[in-house]
């Protein structure tokens, strides 16, 4: 009897150990594509892109409570030309010991475009910006259809910095509003980008 439960406890931590594997492998592969494609950032400049080491612990599956009648609104942005957002739901959930709210969001932009038209915007800062990571936030891209029963899986691991944290003038990138503004350390995702 104990040789069985020794021989299913080896095989449950095996497939866990390979399922932590895989996923910091598909992290690792999602962030190298991430770099070889970067529309901004080039050549030999993309060395400097640098990441926080793959942590599952923020890989986190929140709740979504979908708000019904959001009113479109102008979201500031880091230049003169406003961009045009509704609140889409609210995000709630558990981090590093901590309850998060966060205001997920829909783009009034990318809505015509059969290409972009199921994209969600969760911009946000923490305890990082302006330390470890860009001063004025992050953002994390989610599908409506990443959307089941009620819950939405959040990797801020896949979290990345708007244009305007690579070229300053040229982009107009929409601020995190207070909403989104977090309290805690989001240890994972794109860091600050520097040459330093």
């Amino acid at each position: 009897m104990k040789k069985i439960f020794l021989l299913q406890l080896w095989s449950f931590l095996s497939v866990a150990c390979f399922a932590q594997g895989s996923y910091k492998d598909s992290i690792q592969s999602y962030l190298k594509n991430y770099v070889d494609s970067h529309e901004v950032v080039k050549g030999d400049d993309r060395k400097h892109l640098h990441f926080f080491d793959v942590d599952p612990k923020y890989r986190v599956v929140a709740k979504f409570e979908k708000v019904e009648t959001a009113q479109w609104f102008e979201m500031p942005t880091s230049g003169k030309i406003k961009k045009v957002f509704r609140q889409y739901g609210v995000l709630s959930f558990t981090i590093n010991d901590t309850m998060v709210k966060m205001n997920l969001y829909q783009s009034q932009g990318l809505m015509g475009s059969d290409q972009y038209k199921n994209y969600l915007f969760l911009p946000f800062t923490d305890a990082t910006s302006g330390i470890e990571t860009y001063e004025s936030g992050r953002y994390i891209d989610l599908l409506t259809t990443d959307i089941k029963n009620s819950e939405v899986v959040v990797d801020f691991n896949k979290a990345y910095n708007p244009y305007c944290a690579y070229v300053s003038g040229v982009y107009n990138c929409p601020v995190p509003p207070k909403e989104n503004h977090l309290m805690v350390a989001i240890r994972a995702g794109e860091k600050s980008y520097s040459k330093h």
